[in-house]
C-alpha cells in the first residue's frame, strides 16, 4: 500500500462516501412520509372546499375525496360580497404600501450607507433604537388617533412605512457595492440621484426583490391593526375578515355587520370555510440563500 492511498484512507470520513441502497431507500421513504404529512391537510382543505354540502355533512365536516365537485362555495364568497371587497382592500394596501415602503427604504438606506453624510451616525443610532425598543400598541394607537388616521387606509401603511430590519439589510447591501464604481460615476459628472438611479439600483435588484417581498407579505397579512383602527367594518382587509370568519364563525356571505356577529354554522356554510381559506391564502416570505448570506455578512 503506497503513501497516497494511506493518506486518502486517513482523511476519509464516513459521511463523505456514497450511501448504500438501503440507506437511500430509507431516506426516500422518510422524505415521502414527511411530504405526505405536509400535503394531506392542505389537500383535505382543498377537497372540502370543492365538495357539495351534503358530502361534507355526511363525512363529519371534512372530505378527503369529493364525490361531487362543486364550485358553489367559491362563487358565493367571490360574488361581490365581503370577501371580494376585502380582497380589493388588501390588494390596494399591499401594492401602495409596498411601493411607498420600498421607496422610503431605498432613499434612507442609500443616505445612511454614504460615509460623508452629515449626522448620519446619530440618525442610524436613532433608527436602531426603534428596532431595539419598538413602540407598544398604546403609543401607536395614540399617534394614529392624534393624526386623524382612524377609519383611513393610511393607518395600515404610514405607521409601518419603514421596517428597520429591511433598512439594515438594504444599507449593508449598498455598502458592499465597490466605491470605485460610485467614484467613477461622480468623475463622469453624475450627482447623487444619478448615481442612485443608474449605478446603485441596477446592481441591487436582488435585495430590492427580497425587501419588496418582505413588505408585500407584511402588508397582506396585516389584520390586527384594522380591528383597532377601523370602526367601519366594510374597510376591513382580507386578513381581518378571514380571522373573524374562520375563528369566530361569522357569516361570510352576509353584510359587513354580520362579520362581527357570529352566527351558528349550518350545512350550507360548511364548504365556505375551507374555500375562504383557499381563496384568501396568506403567503409567507421566502428568503433566497444568497439573500441570507448577504444578511449574515452585513450583521
Amino acid at each position: 500500500m503506497n503513501t497516497v492511498t494511506q493518506r486518502k484512507r486517513a482523511s476519509y470520513r464516513a459521511w463523505q462516501g456514497r450511501p448504500g441502497p438501503g440507506i437511500r431507500i430509507a431516506k426516500a421513504a422518510a422524505l415521502a412520509v414527511v411530504v405526505l404529512l405536509v400535503l394531506f391537510p392542505m389537500w383535505t382543505v382543498l377537497a372540502t372546499s370543492l365538495a357539495a354540502p351534503q358530502d361534507v355533512i355526511a363525512n363529519g365536516g371534512w372530505v378527503v375525496w369529493p364525490q361531487r365537485v362543486s364550485f358553489d362555495a367559491y362563487a358565493e364568497i367571490l360574488d361581490g360580497g365581503i370577501v371580494t371587497r376585502a380582497l380589493l382592500v388588501s390588494a390596494g394596501v399591499t401594492v401602495i404600501g409596498t411601493a411607498l415602503s420600498l421607496t422610503c427604504t431605498v432613499f434612507l438606506a442609500y443616505a445612511l450607507s454614504r460615509p460623508g453624510l452629515y449626522g448620519g451616525r446619530p440618525l442610524l443610532l436613532l433608527v436602531l433604537f426603534t428596532f431595539l425598543f419598538p413602540p407598544g400598541m398604546i403609543p401607536l394607537f395614540l399617534v394614529v388617533r392624534s393624526t386623524g388616521l382612524f377609519d383611513q387606509y393610511a393607518a395600515l401603511v404610514l405607521p409601518f412605512l419603514v421596517n428597520v430590519f429591511n433598512l439594515v439589510v438594504m444599507r449593508g447591501f449598498f455598502q458592499s457595492i465597490p466605491a470605485e464604481l460610485l467614484e467613477a460615476a461622480r468623475i463622469d459628472g453624475a450627482g447623487d440621484w444619478a448615481v442612485l438611479w443608474r449605478v446603485v439600483l441596477p446592481l441591487s435588484k436582488a435585495v430590492l426583490a427580497v425587501v419588496g417581498l418582505f413588505y408585500a407579505v407584511a402588508y397582506w397579512n396585516r389584520f390586527f391593526e384594522a380591528i383597532i383602527y377601523f370602526n367601519d367594518q366594510s374597510k376591513w382587509p382580507i386578513g381581518t375578515v378571514l380571522r373573524q370568519y374562520v375563528t369566530g364563525g361569522a357569516d361570510i356571505t352576509g353584510e359587513a355587520a354580520a362579520v362581527a356577529a357570529p352566527q351558528s354554522t349550518h350545512g350550507r356554510q360548511l364548504p365556505l370555510r375551507p374555500s375562504t381559506v383557499v381563496a384568501t391564502a396568506r403567503p409567507q416570505p421566502w428568503i433566497p440563500s444568497r439573500a441570507v448570506e448577504g444578511l449574515t455578512a452585513t450583521m
